[in-house]
């Protein structure tokens, strides 16, 4: 029998990195892959594992994202299941939360309404596949006062991750954020442990650690620099190998897959990823589903095949979602949201195209993200000439354009 837990999800950051894709939403509400928002995937990841008491803490632009989990994750509150978005309340003092440490804290009425020996606080903004039930063992068998989720990536790429110093039983020793010479793991020299922001703590040690760094004046009030660093020495903490979690049908290729969309160049990566032919990221995977809200909707079709003038209605290596019409024109390594039209002599490729948008005729659209309800005129050209580009819309590092909703052109 699973011990009583109770599981938080840190889902108020603003998103900054990723801007224009934020300026409307926060960073779990951005649409991805097709049919789903970014939150969908850890929130799939407690389901589909069995835990059904989750508190969802807002803050920044969060109506897009409460109403998303109220269409879309709706538990039976006769089992005392319940996913249920938690707004700042100011009961503890009127300020906005100053971290992530700070969030739980002023929360605290929520693990004590609640009463549960465990609390898994994980992040809302990351796309992975996760069996937790694994982690919660492996915490209760090291009889852990916190567990880090960690993930083996080459030490070159150190610096963009929250660093895990490990003994040889994966004790935890230290912790570096973003360190330029990173310690390595024990036997692995080309390898460090980049925690993956998501944890299992123990209550008892939970509440005294939050309590103590509010009570601390030179503090950032994060879990990774402060709760967790503190902890070290103190209590028994361990780093989790998210790389031995085995979801069921699993391919080989896939364990250890975990993405930190929070750049425009990591979204677009991770959306390209689902396109292959035998993708990465694989979201066909009956046995382990990504839940979501589905609106009723007819499905995609594909209309004209006169080859002679090349205007047919194709899609090649993309993902195209329900209420779509690919009305003669072309699209290649993309995914499509609901709704999307694209109209005949048209050329999509490489690109992101969110629900509503509408790509004109004779158009040509290359390495773009369309937000919402993005109405492209005809002989339009996107991501042809960047200097040009540059004048109108966003550019991101890697040359990929960005339009944000309801942009008029």
């Amino acid at each position: 029998m699973m011990p009583k837990t109770v599981t938080i999800i840190l889902a108020g950051g603003a998103g900054k990195r990723i801007h224009p894709l934020t300026k409307d939403r926060s960073k779990p509400a951005i649409p991805f892959g097709g049919r789903y928002r970014i939150i969908d995937f850890v929130l799939s990841n407690f389901v589909n594992s069995g835990f059904y008491q989750i508190y969802i803490l807002t803050q920044f632009k969060s109506q897009s994202l409460t109403r998303h989990i109220s269409l879309a994750w709706s538990l039976s509150p006769i089992l005392n299941h319940y996913i249920e978005p938690v707004p700042p309340q100011m009961k503890v003092k009127e300020e906005w939360y100053k971290g992530s440490a700070d969030a739980v804290y002023q929360n605290l009425n929520l693990i004590y309404d609640e009463g549960p020996d465990y609390v898994c606080i994980f992040g809302a903004d990351h796309i992975y596949k996760m069996d937790v039930r694994q982690m919660l063992e492996y915490h209760l068998q090291r009889r852990a006062a916190l567990t880090v989720a960690a993930i083996p990536v080459p030490i070159g790429e150190a610096k963009g991750f929250g660093v895990i110093e490990v003994d040889d039983v994966w004790a935890v020793t230290g912790f570096q954020e973003k360190p330029d010479n990173p310690t390595p793991i024990p036997g692995r020299p080309d390898m460090v442990l980049a925690s993956m922001g998501n944890y299992i703590f123990s209550t008892d040690a939970l509440i005294a650690e939050v309590k103590r760094d509010n009570g601390e004046s030179d503090t950032s009030h994060d879990f990774g620099r402060d709760i967790v660093t503190n902890m070290v020495g103190k209590y028994k903490v361990f780093a989790y190998d998210f790389h031995n979690n085995a979801i069921p049908g699993m391919a080989e290729s896939e364990r250890g897959y975990w993405r930190d969309v929070g750049s425009i160049e990591a979204y677009w990566q991770a959306t390209m990823d689902l396109v292959h032919v035998s993708p990465t990221f694989n979201l066909y995977n009956q046995d382990w589903p990504i839940r979501s809200y589905h609106p009723p909707l007819p499905p995609a079709k594909f209309v004209f095949s006169d080859e002679e003038t090349g205007r047919m209605g194709v899609a090649l290596d993309s993902l195209v979602s329900e209420g779509c019409i690919i009305s003669g024109g072309r699209v290649e390594k993309s995914v499509l949201f609901p709704m999307v039209r694209v109209n005949s002599y048209s050329n999509v490729t490489e690109s992101i195209l969110m629900e509503g948008v509408n790509i004109g005729r004779h158009s040509r659209i290359r390495r773009a993200i369309i937000d919402k309800d993005v109405d492209i005129p005809p002989k339009t050209d996107i991501g042809y000439d960047l200097e040009e580009d540059r004048k109108r819309f966003h550019i991101s590092p890697s040359g990929i354009v960005v339009i944000p909703k309801r942009t008029v052109l």
